[in-house]
């Protein structure tokens, strides 16, 4: 009979991943005082620095994301917008993209490229979700008008975004200090938790 092999590592990115991830729940019932501060973007970076290999470090953080979508949507909202919000796969969309960014600008660890990353993740959030929105018919939200299909109206729903941007950047900073900083620590007290170069 084989024996499974745990990785130490695989686990303790995992947990760390999972223990962020329910800190979206304060976010979300709104216990937090901002809107879209949000572990989100440390998630993807996170993820996308430590994961060795591309589907290690593309599947956790999703699964991770996944799986405290549902228990949002469906615990702490009761169901209330469906299984999924509406407009996921955009959501979705840009954490990839976020990944993607942790894994090409934090290839050595350093406060350097941990902040240049979580500054660059959220704009590119912010630039793409409220583009998004813009398209998809959003509202001014002093005269509840749709946004007009131009220009300005473009430049409008950038603005009220701007708000969300800076606590979503803050978000990435705070969780980012979090994850990697713990994960840097643990990393010098349990010399396990190394990745192995073979």
């Amino acid at each position: 009979m084989k024996i499974v092999k745990i990785n130490p590592r695989v686990t303790v990115l995992a947990f760390f991943m999972l223990a962020v991830a329910a800190m979206r729940i304060p976010n979300a019932t709104q216990l937090m005082p901002w809107a879209n501060f949000t572990p989100i973007g440390a998630m993807g970076l996170f993820g996308g620095a430590y994961f060795s290999g591309k589907w290690k470090a593309f599947v956790f953080p999703l699964l991770t994301l996944f799986a405290s979508d549902l228990v949002i949507n469906n615990v702490v909202f009761g169901g209330k917008y469906g299984v999924m919000n509406g407009g996921w796969y955009i959501v979705y969309g840009i954490f990839v993209l976020i990944v993607f960014l942790g894994k090409w600008m934090i290839q050595k660890v350093n406060v350097k490229h941990v902040v240049l990353a979580s500054l660059v993740a959220a704009l590119s959030h912010w630039l793409i979700a409220d583009f998004a929105v813009w398209i998809g018919g959003g509202k001014n939200i002093i005269t509840m008008a749709p946004l007009t299909k131009d220009w300005a109206g473009l430049m409008q729903c950038y603005a009220q975004g701007f708000p969300f941007m800076k606590n979503f950047l803050m978000g990435n900073l705070v969780y980012s200090g979090i994850l990697f900083g713990s994960f840097q620590l643990a990393q010098q007290r349990y010399p396990v938790l190394k990745l192995q170069v073979s």
